[in-house]
């Protein structure tokens, strides 16, 4: 007799939580997606030969043009529905928090998406996925 089948592993991706101060006030950048131009985080598919938290931070780089220094834990998950050419797919995100830098004037993706820098209290407001919206006012109210 055969045991239960084995369920898939769920694919997931990794993402960047840029934050920076201005002033007193604490912001983090956030980025439209190419095709239905929602707000989101950077994000993407992990890198064969990189860690997940160097992949978040060459996505925020290639995405917004974002550089800075990486956490090396994540900082939280959420899983969103991911549109794909057929389908929609149920996709867990590992979110790491970037620290900028420094904002670059040319990046790969340029023109591709529309990024903004933002109080935390605007992106919770922004972003569709409620697991990034609750992780972004875990932040907050922690700092």
């Amino acid at each position: 007799m055969a045991g239960p089948a084995k369920s898939p592993e769920r694919r997931y991706q990794v993402a960047a939580l840029p934050i920076r101060k201005n002033g007193d006030r604490l912001e983090t950048c956030l980025v439209t997606t190419r095709t239905t131009r929602r707000w989101t985080v950077p994000k993407g598919w992990p890198m064969k030969g990189r860690t997940d938290s160097e992949a978040a931070r060459i996505e925020a780089e290639q995405e917004a043009g974002l550089v800075g220094k990486i956490g090396k834990k994540p900082m939280g998950t959420y899983v969103y529905w991911k549109r794909l050419e057929a389908h929609f797919e149920l996709i867990e995100t590992r979110l790491y928090l970037l620290r900028v830098k420094e904002t670059l004037s040319a990046w790969k993706e340029q023109g591709e998406r529309y990024v903004q820098w933002m109080s935390l209290e605007e992106a919770i407001l922004l972003v569709d996925e409620p697991g990034l919206a609750a992780l972004l006012r875990a932040f907050a109210d922690r700092h």
